[in-house]
Order: structure tokens, then C-alpha cells, then sequence
């Protein structure tokens, strides 16, 4: 596990409401499946009103624990995926809006794909928040949740300990989000490459991760090769090195990468090297000589120069002006 990883473990449990969407449920569970198997420590439930929820299209689901008789706490992750909406003053039953509201204040990590954000709406869970939600509901979310702070044009939403997305294919986006928030990049970047997904992010964000960024090809040398660079990013490789593990010839490897990613091997590393210093520097009070030594960098001289012209900005004021609150 990263250096940087916030150590959760815990549950995800999901709400299941009725008339739930099935892409909805099943995009982000499969993703937080695939973190389990790949050492994410996640546990999956699955908690409804009744033992059986049909879904939107038509599936029925069957066998999910009795809402009251779940409890969420510190620890847990609470997913509300986004059930078909029918216009009705009735949006989310009193039953799920109390109990939503009562894991939260338990200290449950709430996190809503598409419509699901209206069942976090009703519990107050939005007020005084940034969200979001699917393009054609914000109107509808601003009038009914004056207080909330609705964003369009956002694939998801973190603030505080609550966690929106936009619609369908986003959950997808933001469970991805979360589990880099709690393993960090490389669980994210594996579970992606499991799933065979086209990483995106919030489109706020300044740039995408490199260990995210130019994974959205299906070139297993080229893999091969992303893989060597993330897990051994404080030693020294040579072109020859990099061939080798991709079984291919320097100028081949040269040519594959560059084709899969736009960018040389080493080119690729320097990025993964610099965003890995970023991350040590902001979320650690490792020395800059110890963060060099971690990323690869001959020295700190080095690192302070490349970090400097990658960011415009020292180490020093990069750690203080990026290092969250708090």
C-alpha cells in the first residue's frame, strides 16, 4: 500500500432502492469488487426495505439484508445508486431517508450515483454542499434542495464525507475516485486495467493522475512495461531493461509506447516519478532528500529543479499550498 493511501478498510454498503438502475448498482459494486480481489479490503452488502427490490429493468434482487436491522458506521461506505425517478412528491421512503441520515451521523461516508442524490437530498445530507447529478435531474435538484449547491458538468463531487456523480457510466468514475482516495492511484490504475475501462475524472480537475492517465489501451507489453515503472519507481531503468520486459526490441518498445501512450518509456516515468514526489510532499512530512530518494531522483538538487518546472513552484511552497486542511 502507497505511502499516501488513507488506510481505509470497511464495508460498502449498498442501499438498494426500489426501481434501482442496474448499471447504476452494478458499475461501481463490480469496481469495489475488483479492488477486494486485488487487496482493497472492501466488503460488500446490500441492504433494502424489503429482502427483494425489482429494478428498473425488470431484474428482481433478491436476498438483501433488512434495512433495519443494518447499521453503517466509521469505517463504512454507504452507496445509494440511482433509482428510476417517477416525478411522485415521494421521492425516497421515510424509512431509507432516516436511516441514510442516521449512518451518516454515525459517521458513514455517503456516496450517491445519479438519482441516488435525491435520497440524500431528502435526508439533508446536501445542504450547504457541492453535488451532482445526472444532467437532466439539476434543475429538478435545485428547486426541491435550495440549500444544496448543484454543479453541472462534473462526472462527481467530493465534499466532506459526502460523494456525488452524474449519471449512469459515472458511478463507475467515482468509485474509481474512491478507491485511489482510500488505496491510493495504484489500486485504482489495476482495477482499471481489470475492468478494461477509459479512466476519466472530475473535470475540474487539474490533470489526470499518471498512474491513471495513458492506461486506456489494450497493449500488454505495453502494460508490462507501466506495471514495472509504478512498482519499482526508485530504481534506475535503462531502454534495454524496459525492452526486456516487454519482450520486445528497444526500438520496438520505443515505438509500441509511444503509439499506446503519445509519450517514450522514460518519458512516462519521469511523470509517474513527479506525481508520486507530489503526493509524498503534500500528504507526508518526509524530508525532500528522503522524498527524492523514494522517487528515484539522483538527489533533491534534481528533484527541487524538475518539480519546479513541472508545477512552477518549489517543494517547499508546493507542500504548503497543496497540503489539505486540517
Amino acid at each position: 500500500m502507497s505511502d499516501v493511501t488513507s488506510g481505509r478498510t470497511g464495508r460498502v454498503v449498498v442501499l438498494v432502492l426500489p426501481e434501482v438502475n442496474l448499471l447504476d448498482l452494478g458499475g461501481p459494486v463490480q469496481v469495489f469488487c475488483a479492488a477486494a480481489h486485488l487487496g482493497g479490503c472492501y466488503r460488500l452488502e446490500y441492504v433494502a426495505e424489503t429482502g427483494g427490490v425489482r429494478s428498473a429493468q425488470g431484474l428482481e434482487l433478491a436476498g438483501l439484508q433488512a434495512l433495519a436491522a443494518t447499521q453503517a458506521g466509521p469505517g463504512d461506505l454507504v452507496l445509494v445508486p440511482g433509482p428510476r425517478l417517477t416525478g411522485s412528491d415521494r421521492l425516497v421512503s421515510s424509512a431509507a431517508v432516516r436511516w441514510l441520515r442516521d449512518a451518516y451521523d454515525a459517521g458513514a461516508r455517503v456516496a450517491s450515483v445519479c438519482s441516488g442524490a435525491a435520497a440524500l437530498g431528502e435526508a439533508g445530507l446536501l445542504d450547504g454542499r457541492a453535488c451532482t447529478t445526472h444532467w437532466s435531474l439539476t434543475g429538478a435538484m435545485r428547486e426541491r434542495y435550495p440549500a444544496a449547491r448543484v454543479r453541472e458538468a462534473a462526472l462527481y463531487v467530493h465534499d466532506g464525507r459526502i460523494s456525488t456523480s452524474a449519471g449512469i457510466s459515472s458511478g463507475i468514475d467515482l468509485a474509481l475516485s474512491l478507491v485511489e482516495r482510500d488505496h491510493g492511484p495504484e489500486l485504482a490504475a489495476a482495477v482499471a486495467r481489470e475492468l478494461v475501462l477509459y479512466l476519466r475524472r472530475d473535470g475540474d480537475a487539474a490533470q489526470i493522475s499518471p498512474f491513471l492517465r495513458y492506461r486506456d489501451h489494450v497493449q500488454p507489453a505495453v502494460h508490462r512495461v507501466q506495471d514495472h515503472l509504478a512498482q519499482n519507481l526508485d530504481a534506475p531503468h535503462s531502454l534495454d531493461e524496459l525492452a526486456a520486459v516487454a519482450h520486445l526490441s528497444p526500438r520496438g518498445l520505443t515505438r509500441a509506447f509511444t503509439t499506446a501512450t503519445g509519450i517514450t518509456p522514460l518519458a512516462y516515468q519521469r511523470r509517474l516519478r513527479l506525481e508520486r514526489a507530489r503526493a509524498l510532499l503534500t500528504d507526508t512530512d518526509l524530508t525532500v532528500e528522503t522524498v527524492a530518494a523514494r522517487c528515484g531522483f539522483r538527489d533533491a538538487r534534481q528533484l527541487r529543479r524538475l518539480v519546479t518546472e513541472s508545477f512552477g513552484i518549489p517543494p517547499s511552497r508546493l507542500r504548503t499550498q497543496l497540503r489539505p486542511a486540517g
